[in-house]
């Protein structure tokens, strides 16, 4: 699954008394240039949870998106002029099950993988995009970002909610409906186990440290 982002906004400066900052309602210390972000020190997840009569004997699950990269792009004025991070879908790795009769096995885990691609049918559309249409502070602080996502063919809008959770660490939350997209939500024993239609995404970022390139 590839997903890419894309953010195009204006935003208001403070005064330049230290280094460069990005401030959507709270200070964001980020210099003008292109940022690279990626598996190395940020993160993005799909959680899924279960329904049905045979919940118990299902697990709530954590994938992780293993491979991905992405680049913020800030201007002179100090505004991001463009977000696009890229995910393969075919790299989703369960990290996580809780509930459930059983832990997960190692097995457990590779047959997920395989029915999530499946599901997803990554062999058509490897790739899902967002572009984000909107950046804006929300009203009980942080930020939110509407856009259009673009998954397994078909396009529906999103909206993420951004926070900040540390200095220079931030978290984007949205939830995606399998439905909206014409996507099967999995089910087990006849429908009586079946997998939420609404599933969370999550991504962490940590720009400690980070300096913007030339663009």
């Amino acid at each position: 699954m590839c997903a890419h982002f894309r953010i195009s906004q204006t935003c208001l400066a403070g005064p330049l008394d230290g280094p460069p900052q990005v401030s959507y309602g709270a200070p964001m210390a980020v210099h003008a240039g292109r940022h690279q972000f990626g598996t190395d020190s940020d993160r993005i997840f799909l959680r899924t949870s279960r329904d049905g009569m045979a919940a118990t004997a299902g697990h709530d699950l954590t994938i992780e998106a293993s491979r991905w990269s992405g680049v913020l792009t800030v201007g002179e004025d100090l505004a991001p002029s463009a977000l696009d991070v890229t995910i393969d879908l075919n790299a989703l790795v369960v990290r996580e099950g809780t509930g459930g009769i059983k832990p997960l096995s190692d097995r457990d885990r590779r047959e997920i993988g395989g029915t999530a691609r499946k599901l997803l049918r990554t062999d058509r559309y490897p790739e899902a995009t967002f572009t984000a249409t909107g950046f804006r502070p929300a009203a009980a602080g942080g930020w939110e970002v509407d856009g259009t996502l673009t998954l397994a063919g078909a396009s529906r809008p999103l909206r993420l909610s951004v926070s900040q959770t540390g200095p220079d660490q931030y978290r984007a939350e949205g939830t995606v409906v399998q439905t909206a997209y014409g996507i099967k939500p999995y089910t087990a024993f006849l429908g009586a186990l079946k997998v939420r239609d609404a599933v969370g995404v999550a991504a962490t970022v940590d720009l400690t440290g980070r300096e913007g390139d030339p663009g």
